[in-house]
């Protein structure tokens, strides 16, 4: 029936985030990197979204004082092309506003236009790029938006 949530990120769900993670990324987080964040970091925020009872896709953003920083995205590749990151991205969008938060920056690979045209949709620009931001030296665009 592909029925959808969208629910906090628990540690019980890292097997499955490590599966989207390891599916979608050269350059992979490590699970140690997760669990930092879910149980230590009081900055970090994640979202999953579930389809059919199974994480199919996850968010991070780190949110400091006034300031959002999305850590990661990601939807498991055969899962794409069903805006499922378009809903995940605006959860995360109105989590942010629910902190006070003023700004929102990420970064993604400058080769990844299907990403930055989703950004694009919720008001992120290109304000910058960072050279060989990748360990395979891929340039990376600054993406910024003012949410107030």
């Amino acid at each position: 029936m592909n029925k959808t949530i969208i629910r906090k990120m628990e540690l019980t769900d890292l097997d499955d985030v490590m599966n989207v993670e390891l599916a979608s990324f050269q350059s992979p987080w490590k699970r140690e990197d997760f669990e930092f964040d879910l149980v230590k970091n009081r900055f970090s925020h994640y979202l999953v979204l579930e389809k059919d009872e199974r994480v199919i896709a996850y968010c991070g953003v780190w949110i400091v004082m006034e300031s959002a920083q999305i850590t990661n995205i990601a939807v498991l590749p055969g899962e794409r092309g069903h805006k499922y990151g378009e809903k995940l991205f605006e959860q995360v969008m109105k989590m942010t506003k629910r902190f006070d938060v003023d700004e929102l920056t990420l970064e993604v690979r400058e080769s990844n236009e299907v990403a930055q045209k989703m950004y694009e949709k919720f008001g992120l620009e290109i304000v910058s790029r960072r050279e060989n931001y990748y360990p395979d030296q891929e340039d990376a665009y600054v993406m910024w938006v003012k949410l107030s």
